[in-house]
């Protein structure tokens, strides 16, 4: 159990550090070009501690599942986008009593209450498209960055678990495929490999004289020489031992090149017959180069897209695994509470060796910061997506006003964003809710 608390904290530490560096990622370009920072916070609710440094009050909130910095100026007032629309269609905003129109202009009140009089000049929405852009851009990239380090640190430091040439598993006995029995039955045919002296820890250096360079090539030689003696060359214990071992033909299950069984028409699966000595590979970890690690970065970012694009299927099968008795998806969405209990499940396996499990939950931190990069570029408000999508709206705007000799539009008005922002929000809080619950009630387990 001490253990499991021990998984869950190393998320929940990880997740805290990786929103605050995702905030920096905004507040560091935000400060540079000049616009004036209120707050900066991680976590959402009453705040818990705070500290002022200069303009900027830097705290923590009670629920740590997000953060904010609070810009001057996030959108352009009433006045503002009242002159720019004059200046173009030469006529009054039509006032609006509406109710998205009511909270559209406390939106813009709210924000220009943010604005000290005097420093209109240090606002965000002044600022030049490209730099609002940057801003907006830099929690996002900040998780990558994060996501490509711990990427670095799983692939290069702990290394990959690999197929290796030595013999991890001696079978006592031929069983075929289709064999549903989990030891050897009486009168059971003695394993080609077990007869000879082959033994577990042995590391393949020869078969047949051909050098053995992968587990690939030892199973190729002996699938095809079934009835035939093979010089076997091993080492064992730091010396070379020859054995000769005879495969005999047995029955498999026919694989594909991802591994799965192919079946024919009728939903059979295929069997064949190959030769058979009875030997498992060991797995070795093996340090992976560093230019293993931007291609790990991008299958894992390609995979959260794949994800977020069929996340209303997914989402679906969730709800019929929790309320109709299906089975969760592994590689199906999860909530916060889901990971923390994955990270519980792994960091509490003592039949898996230490270095595993680190490696898995630095890995599991990988994930996660890819999946706040993705989510994060997604552009709908209230997302850094949905302020950057505005702030290119705006630059389009803007660019084919000069082109063709017109006025100049003004600032875009994001806030009339806010009824989908509302929209975007009710969403996200009930995926939130059937994430959460099925992660309680029905988690994935991780076997």
């Amino acid at each position: 159990m001490l253990l499991f608390i021990v998984g869950i904290l190393i998320v929940v530490v990880g997740l805290v550090v990786s929103i605050g560096l995702h905030e920096i990622g905004h507040l560091v370009p935000a400060k540079a070009f000049g616009v004036k920072v209120g707050q900066y916070m991680i976590g959402f609710g009453p705040t818990i501690w705070s500290k002022r440094r200069g303009e900027t009050e830097y705290g923590f909130k009670a629920v740590p599942l997000g953060g904010y910095i609070s810009m001057s100026g996030m959108f352009p007032p009433r006045k503002t986008l009242q002159v720019a629309e004059d200046a173009v269609e030469s006529r009054a905003r039509t006032a609006t009593t509406s109710l998205f129109g009511t909270l559209t202009q406390d939106a813009r009140d709210a924000s220009a209450e943010t604005v000290e009089p005097g420093e209109e000049a240090r606002t965000f929405y002044r600022l030049a498209v490209p730099k609002r852009i940057v801003i907006m851009l830099g929690g996002p990239v900040m998780n990558l960055l994060i996501a490509t380090v711990l990427f670095g640190v799983v692939l290069c430091g702990f290394g990959t678990q690999q197929v290796s040439t030595t013999v991890g598993s001696v079978s006592e006995c031929v069983l075929p495929a289709t064999s549903t029995a989990t030891s050897c039955p009486a009168g059971a045919t003695k394993a080609p490999g077990a007869l000879a002296g082959l033994r577990a820890g042995d590391k393949i250096l020869s078969i047949g004289g051909r050098t053995i360079s992968s587990w690939s090539d030892s199973t190729s030689i002996i699938q095809k020489s079934s009835g035939k003696a093979l010089a076997f060359v091993v080492e064992r214990g730091g010396a070379r031992v020859d054995l000769t071992i005879t495969p005999i033909k047995t029955l498999r299950y026919v694989t594909d090149s991802r591994g799965s069984v192919v079946t024919d028409a009728s939903g059979k699966k295929k069997t064949e017959e190959v030769g058979f000595v009875g030997m498992g590979a060991a797995y070795e970890r093996v340090q992976q180069p560093v230019s293993a690690v931007l291609p790990a970065v991008g299958a894992n970012v390609s995979g959260v897209v794949t994800l977020i694009a069929h996340l209303p299927e997914k989402l679906v099968n969730v709800g019929q695994a929790v309320f109709g008795g299906g089975t969760r998806d592994a590689s199906g969405p999860v909530s916060v509470v889901g990971v923390g209990i994955m990270a519980g499940q792994i960091a509490s396996t003592n039949s898996v060796p230490l270095v595993d499990r680190m490696s898995y939950l630095v890995g599991l931190l990988a994930s996660l910061n890819i999946a706040l990069f993705v989510f994060n570029l997604i552009p709908l408000m209230p997302l850094d997506g949905g302020h950057v999508a505005g702030a290119i709206i705006e630059g389009v705007r803007r660019f084919f006003a000069r082109l063709f000799g017109r006025t100049d539009p003004g600032p875009i008005d994001i806030a009339k964003a806010l009824p989908l922002t509302l929209a975007v929000t009710v969403i996200l809080g009930g995926m939130s809710l059937l994430l959460i619950y099925a992660d309680l009630f029905k988690p994935i387990s991780l076997g």
